[in-house]
């Protein structure tokens, strides 16, 4: 009897032993899913993927001691077939671009209507990437605060802004693009007014939060 497909092997990772039961009853009520192991922390998550080689990791971004994200960036390392669905508490879409851009395949937020966990294990498992309905809303208005923001800058105030992200002082920055230290400090101080942030730290988050520099 060859005719059956053969089930999509899950692997959940969450610290909540409740949650991760949960989380199986609602798979295995799909018959093609089967939720092969459960892990609680990285040290598990990483032996278990590495002996069973799930087809989708469910991964939890919010882990005790060490984030989500950096065991994501563990088992793709180690496996860059992995198909990883991050699950989330955070519906802000800075996270899920940060998911997306460290390897994950999917971001579902945890307010998510049930049956949609289901379909995006069997959408990352096909290949498909996967963002849930309420992310995608945040990504869309980050996206266009973004825009907005940035249209209020002027090109120079910008660069000026690029360069304080990389970390750069107004002194290096005066030199960098040959301006007085005085005429960069004023740059700041108009970003810093554009932008609503009332520090260069609170300036660094905010651009970074809206992916105003890129890479920043």
């Amino acid at each position: 009897m060859n005719g059956a497909s053969p089930k999509i092997s899950v692997l959940l990772v969450d610290d909540h032993a409740v949650v991760r039961e949960g989380y199986r009853r609602l798979l295995e009520r799909d018959a093609s899913l089967s939720v092969v192991g459960e892990a609680s922390n990285m040290s598990e998550a990483l032996h278990l993927d590495g002996e069973l080689r799930p087809d989708v990791v469910v991964l939890d971004i919010a882990l005790p001691g060490v984030s989500g994200i950096e065991i994501l960036r563990r088992i793709v390392g180690r496996r860059p077939e992995a198909r990883v669905l991050m699950f989330s508490m955070y519906q802000d879409g800075i996270y899920a671009t940060h998911a997306m851009n460290a390897g994950a395949y999917g971001y579902l937020s945890k307010a998510s209507a049930p049956d949609l966990l289901v379909g995006a294990v069997r959408a990352v498992s096909g290949g498909q990437r996967y963002i849930s309905p309420d992310v995608q809303r945040a990504m869309t208005t980050q996206a266009a605060t973004a825009q907005h923001l940035a249209s209020a800058l002027s090109a120079r105030e910008l660069e000026v802004l690029r360069l304080l992200v990389q970390g750069y002082g107004i002194d290096d920055i005066a030199v960098c693009l040959g301006l007085s230290p005085k005429t960069a400090a004023n740059h700041q101080s108009s970003i810093k007014q554009k932008l609503g942030a009332g520090s260069a730290l609170q300036l660094i988050l905010i651009a970074q939060q809206f992916g105003l520099i890129a890479g920043g």
